[in-house]
């Protein structure tokens, strides 16, 4: 469930980042002025169309940034040449770090089933052998 409170603050941080006002961010999303500042006094929940046409107008933005606190604001591409952190950090300066479990003694360590990986924007790929 979303926090609307931090929702909310989240949504001053893209604001005061590109300088702009509401009123702009309404026009440039193409919604209407009162949405935004309903949003941001709590009065009302963001709307799953709401947040997607954030994250189209604003590309630097992340998904789970953006809902949870999550991630980094703005979002840092990464290059072919680097790897993703395997580690990010919320508001609360807690850490969550990738878990890797132990392959069964009865697998061998040449024998990849598939392999997934998974994008920040919720969507993945799976590579079967």
């Amino acid at each position: 469930m979303v926090n609307v409170e931090e929702f909310a603050k989240r949504l001053k941080i893209i604001i005061d980042y590109y300088e702009i006002s509401a009123s702009l961010l309404a026009e440039k999303m193409g919604i209407q002025r009162s949405s935004i500042s309903h949003i941001l006094s709590g009065r009302n929940k963001p709307s799953l169309e709401f947040v997607l046409k954030i994250l189209k107008t604003f590309p630097e933005v992340e998904l789970y940034w953006l809902l949870n606190g999550v991630g980094e604001f703005p979002k840092q591409t990464i290059t072919k040449n680097q790897h993703p952190p395997l580690s990010f950090t919320d508001d609360s300066k807690q850490t969550t770090k990738l878990i890797v479990e132990n392959i069964p003694d009865n697998k061998k360590e040449d024998e990849i089933d598939r392999i997934v990986i998974f994008y920040k924007n919720g969507t993945f790929k799976s590579y079967f052998s």
